[in-house]
């Protein structure tokens, strides 16, 4: 018996397990070319199903993110709605873990297998996923910084439907875009006579120096080049005009580098999971890039890529310079032991706290 309120199926029958899950579209699904053409290529079912499986994980994270943005778009942002932001960024990390897993799966496929049906995929290629496109330009890898595909922009081979809603993503606010204006408005990182520009800047400026002094004493002198660039890097946190490699804009960076030195106090343990939500994201999307590349190295060789792509090269290139936010990796250079950080006045470091822990209950 249908519970209360159970709605039936639109053509009138129950709603079943089968019916739910639209099984007979989704296994109906599989049409292998070399079945058609009456070719025995074994694999090429593997080869269908984990690239649909992949599919529609990427449809799961553009649907998280639809949310994690909206949550991202206010100004100021609920810090309510923070916990599930991370909660939300945390299973497209697990979602991009297990499509690397898959990959697994996928070479038990050996090369001489694919070679079996290869020829028949024509010009289709992974680098045609839409899907894909997506998730990259909104978490934040804009046009500018594409590494162009055989001389082409990313959208030369879509159709008008697909290439629309590409730009439409291109020109909206990436996840990047968001995270930079919600940093950019952190409190805590100046007030009355504190400022933690000047107190951080002095600790790690003195931090650095004895590590480079210590580095030319024992004539390290790559080392020492590096502690200098280093140091270099650093001052450009804070001198907005100064071009040393960072991406988003100092006040961003200083608020992320203040989250990730405090990152203890009660006040910033959500931001601080937020900012290592996005780096792990960041990581994972590198190391699918890598072993996609590998992959490809592994099945193909030197050959071209059945779209036409330099195979493993253009795809090792990609997990070097496609990331999205690599400013915050960059942030541990400027680490210092807890012992040496400078101390927060007592009025900011109340404010930073939990009520009943700071006497305000």
């Amino acid at each position: 018996m249908r519970r209360t309120g159970q709605s039936p199926h639109p053509d009138g029958s129950e709603i079943t397990y089968a019916s739910y899950l639209r099984l007979k579209d989704i296994l109906g699904a599989q049409s292998p070319e070399s079945t058609r053409h009456g070719i025995e290529a074994h694999d090429e079912m593997l080869f269908i199903i984990v690239h649909q499986a992949y599919e529609l994980w990427f449809r799961q994270i553009l649907h998280e993110l639809d949310r994690i943005q909206a949550d991202f778009g206010h100004n100021p942002v609920d810090d309510r709605r923070i916990a599930r932001m991370v909660h939300g960024l945390d299973r497209i990390h697990e979602i991009l873990k297990l499509v690397i897993q898959q990959l697994d799966i996928l070479e038990t496929m050996r090369p001489q297998d694919f070679l079996d049906f290869r020829d028949l995929l024509s010009t289709s290629s992974g680098f045609q996923s839409l899907q894909f496109r997506l998730i990259e330009t909104r978490l934040g890898l804009d046009a500018s910084r594409r590494i162009l595909f055989e001389g082409k922009a990313v959208d030369a081979d879509m159709s008008p439907q697909e290439r629309e809603a590409y730009l439409a993503a291109e020109r909206a606010p990436s996840l990047r875009d968001q995270l930079e204006a919600w940093l950019s408005r952190t409190p805590f990182v100046a007030g009355g006579q504190y400022a933690f520009r000047d107190a951080y800047r002095k600790a790690v400026t003195e931090m650095l120096r004895r590590e480079r002094q210590s580095a030319r004493a024992v004539d390290h002198t790559d080392e020492a080049a590096a502690l200098e660039n280093a140091l270099k890097a650093f001052s450009a946190i804070f001198e907005p005009n100064d071009a040393a490699g960072w991406t988003m804009s100092a006040p961003a960076v200083e608020a992320a580098l203040f989250i990730t030195v405090y990152r203890d106090r009660p006040a910033l343990h959500m931001p601080h999971a937020l900012l290592s939500a996005l780096m792990d994201i960041d990581t994972q999307m590198a190391l699918w890039r890598h072993r996609h590349s590998l992959m490809v190295e592994r099945m193909i060789g030197m050959r071209y890529g059945t779209g036409g792509s330099s195979g493993h090269a253009y795809l090792a290139r990609t997990a070097r310079e496609h990331r999205v936010f690599s400013d915050l990796f960059r942030l541990s250079t400027y680490l210092i032991p807890r012992s040496a950080l400078p101390e927060i006045p007592p009025e900011i470091e109340s404010r930073m706290g939990l009520v009943y822990a700071a006497g305000n209950g």
